[in-house]
This record gives C-alpha cells, sequence and structure tokens, in this order.
C-alpha cells in the first residue's frame, strides 16, 4: 500500500474490538490503584474517629464506586465510543458541553494527572537511584515520554504492558498486606480521646483514592463483546480493588494503630520498616514508582481516547481524530497529550506547589462532569433505551440516583475544601468556551 493510500485508510480508520477481558481489568485496577493508596489513608485516620469508621470508610467507598460503575456499565455496553464521557455528554446534552469536557481533560484533568503520576514515579526513582537535583523531572519527562511513544506504537503494546504493570502493582500492595498483618509487631493501641469526625470529609479523601475506574468506559469500542463484558469487567475490577484496599488499610491499622496511621507521612514505608527495617523501605519505593507507572500508562491510553473524540466531532480539530488502522491508537492525539504533559512537568520544576494546586483546584470541573454523566443515564434511558442483550442498570432510577447524590455532594465539598481557588477551574471552562466559538463552525472549503 503506498503512502498515499496509507494515509487515506488511516483517514477512514474507526477502533475496533481488538482487547480481552484481562485487557479491561488490567485498566481498571491498574488506573485506580495508584500512589494515593500510600498516602490516602494518613488523611482518613486523621478524620475518623475510630478503626471501626476508618476500615468502614474503605469498604463504603467501594460500594460507592461500584454505584457509579454500574451506571457507566449501562452508558458504555448501550453506546459504545472510544469517546467515552465525551461521547456519553454528547448524546445526551450535544456537542458544546461535550467540548467543553474534551477540553478540560486536554489542558489540565487528564494531562495534569499523567504530569503527577510521572513527578512520583520521578520522586521515587530518584530516591533509588539519584541523579543529581532535577533527578525527578528529568524522570517524570522521560516516563511521558517513553509511555507515549509506547502507545503511539500501538494499542497491543500499551495494553500489554498494562497487564504486566498492574500484575507487578498488585503483587506490591500484596507484598504490603503479609508485612503489615503477620511481620510487623502489632501496635500497642491506647485510648483515644474524643473527637469530632466528618464523613463527608473521609470520603472524600476515599473516593479520590478509588477515582479512575470511570476511564474504563473510554476502552468500550475497542473491548470484545463489550455490550456483555462491559459491567463485569468495571464491577469485578472494582471489587477486587476494594478487597485489596479494606486489607492493606487493615495491616496499616494492625502494624500502627490509628493514631500511627494519622501521624505517618508515608504510611506503607513505615509499615515495610517496622516489618524487614531499611530493606522494607526501600522495596516500598520501588512498589509505589510502579504503581505511579501503571496508572500513567493507562492515563496515557484514555486520556487520548477524548481527544480523539473531540477531532471527530470538529472538523476544524480533525487532525486530532485521525486513528491508525495498523497500530490501533489515535497517533495524533497521544503525541499532543504527551506534549502538553511534558510541558506541565517542566513548569512544575520551578513551581511544584503552584502547579499541584492547579491540578488540585480543577477537581470541581471533574465532580461536576460525572454528575452531568450520572444525569446522562435518565436522559439516554428515556430518549435512547438500551438495545436488547445489553447491561441494563439494576434498581433504576435508584442506584443513578444514588450516583448522582454522592456526585453532587463531591461537587460541594471540593468547592467548599479549595474555595475561591475553584475560580481556577471556571477559568479554564471559559478558555474552553472561546475555543469553542473558533472550532464549531466548520472550515471553509477552497
Amino acid at each position: 500500500m503506498d503512502q498515499t493510500a496509507l494515509s487515506t485508510h488511516d483517514h477512514l480508520a474507526t477502533p475496533r474490538p481488538t482487547l480481552g477481558m484481562r485487557h479491561g481489568l488490567a485498566l481498571c485496577i491498574g488506573i485506580v490503584i495508584g500512589a494515593g493508596i500510600f498516602r490516602a489513608p494518613a488523611m482518613v485516620a486523621g478524620a475518623a474517629t475510630s478503626e471501626a469508621m476508618f476500615l468502614g470508610t474503605w469498604a463504603l467507598g467501594g460500594l460507592l464506586s461500584i454505584i457509579g460503575a454500574l451506571c457507566y456499565a449501562e452508558l458504555a455496553s448501550s453506546h459504545p465510543n472510544a469517546g467515552g464521557d465525551f461521547h456519553f455528554l454528547e448524546l445526551a446534552f450535544g456537542r458544546n458541553l461535550a467540548f467543553l469536557y474534551g477540553w478540560a481533560r486536554l489542558t489540565v484533568i487528564q494531562t495534569g494527572s499523567l504530569a503527577l503520576l510521572a513527578y512520583v514515579f520521578g520522586d521515587y526513582l530518584a530516591a533509588l537511584w539519584p541523579a543529581g537535583p532535577n533527578a525527578s523531572s528529568v524522570y517524570a519527562a522521560a516516563l511521558v515520554i517513553g509511555l507515549s511513544g509506547l502507545n503511539w506504537l500501538g494499542i497491543r503494546q500499551g495494553a500489554g504492558t498494562q497487564f504486566w504493570l498492574t500484575c507487578a502493582e498488585v503483587l506490591g500492595l500484596v507484598a504490603v498486606i503479609i508485612a503489615g498483618l503477620f511481620f510487623a509487631p502489632e501496635a500497642v493501641r491506647l485510648p483515644r480521646a474524643e473527637r469530632e469526625g466528618s464523613l463527608g470529609l473521609v470520603l472524600v479523601f476515599v473516593l479520590l483514592t478509588y477515582g479512575g475506574w470511570s476511564e474504563v468506559a473510554y476502552i468500550s469500542a475497542e473491548l470484545r463483546d463489550a455490550r456483555r463484558r462491559m459491567a463485569p469487567v468495571m464491577v469485578t475490577g472494582l471489587g477486587l480493588v476494594t478487597l485489596l484496599y479494606v486489607l492493606v488499610n487493615w495491616a496499616y491499622l494492625r502494624a500502627l494503630g490509628l493514631d500511627g496511621v494519622a501521624g505517618s507521612e508515608a504510611v506503607a514505608a513505615d509499615v515495610m520498616a517496622r516489618a524487614f527495617g531499611p530493606a522494607g523501605a526501600a522495596l516500598i519505593s520501588l512498589i509505589i514508582a510502579i504503581a505511579a507507572l501503571t496508572s500513567a500508562n493507562a492515563t496515557v491510553i484514555t486520556g487520548a481516547r477524548t481527544s480523539y473524540a473531540l477531532g471527530r466531532a470538529f472538523p476544524r480539530l480533525c487532525w486530532l481524530g485521525r486513528w491508525s488502522a495498523t497500530r490501533d491508537t489515535p497517533g495524533n492525539a497521544v503525541l499532543l497529550q504527551g506534549a502538553i504533559a511534558v510541558i506541565l512537568v517542566a513548569g512544575a520544576t520551578f513551581g511544584r506547589d503552584g502547579f499541584s494546586a492547579v491540578v488540585e483546584y480543577t477537581a470541581p470541573v471533574f465532580w461536576f462532569f460525572l454528575l452531568m454523566v450520572g444525569a446522562a443515564v435518565f436522559v439516554l434511558r428515556r430518549r435512547a433505551p438500551p438495545p436488547p442483550g445489553c447491561f441494563r442498570v439494576p434498581l433504576y432510577p435508584l442506584i443513578p440516583s444514588l450516583f448522582c447524590a454522592t456526585s453532587a455532594y463531591l461537587l460541594y465539598s471540593s468547592i467548599a475544601y479549595t474555595g475561591a481557588s475553584a475560580l481556577v477551574g471556571v477559568v479554564v471552562l471559559a478558555l474552553g468556551g472561546l475555543l469553542l466559538l473558533l472550532v464549531r463552525t466548520p472550515p471553509t472549503r477552497q
């Protein structure tokens, strides 16, 4: 096939089902189990009133995530598309809202998450192999470039790597569980003074640690027999994550106690150090680096598919919507996403705190769009009911209502937590609105 014919072939190409159950499970588990489970438990313990509340909220967080996954499973099985949330919002509320969502993911939400995960990887790798004052930044940029290149080569390379990284990540978490439950000396339990707790604040931290499961919707067009498999992939994946999260937090409690967990700056490292000494503390750095690497690779896979959907929906951005028929990947979208993430990594080198704040303060934007996806379940159930054989949310409309209520509460909580800084997300959307005026008009034919 000559170059011109190949280019035309790619221009007309669309995603095709090439992924199996194991790839879907690896993506779901791998993107959820990130660095958060090694940091968030300290914040959860600080806001919890008892050990029962501490462990119970991790189980509750898993249940609430599964409720959301059931809603996504109906949307993804009924309307499989590489655009995921973008496609659902477009079907339910039109292209303008979908564009703002795609813009927010491309500029801050997804690329910012990729840059932060790359920095977590860089920080822990630099602790193992120091290479100068800017080693973390160098490692982070190299990670973004490497993963972008890997996924530009094709979905087989990206998804295959994701499977083995997820296996390594889970084994690392299991090692922490075994260390805390069987090898670390049990912490002495001291009476805890009466204190006020906040279930809402605890759930904010817990659900942030469970975040990412919705990304599985972005491979709905590439998962074989998606209409039948989407629900099992998401529910099974989150069920395994919930089990691991409850066990690892039980291990933290046994080894450190509730106050010890609350006062720890590196809870997993403290547990491993109590179990195996300095060697255990060094091992946890490798485990966390692998966890960040696993989530980063999944973020590259799913984030690029939003940009691809953006390019397919708006002719002026058609170069973003090109799908390689030979590599089964949105190559241009992968490269643009990687370039933006590298720029964010470079900027963060000179202002890490400010960069982290910008990404954190866009959380209200994220929860707003998640709420809108929940509302899309009601809109599309009425406008375009699931075809025969597709998954339907059980106990409708109760389950989608719970999902919307949870998302609305977290939207409120994130705005209350960030205060005036939540305006950063508004500015991002406003800039997207200006760009929308330019791209929604079809280009003039010459």
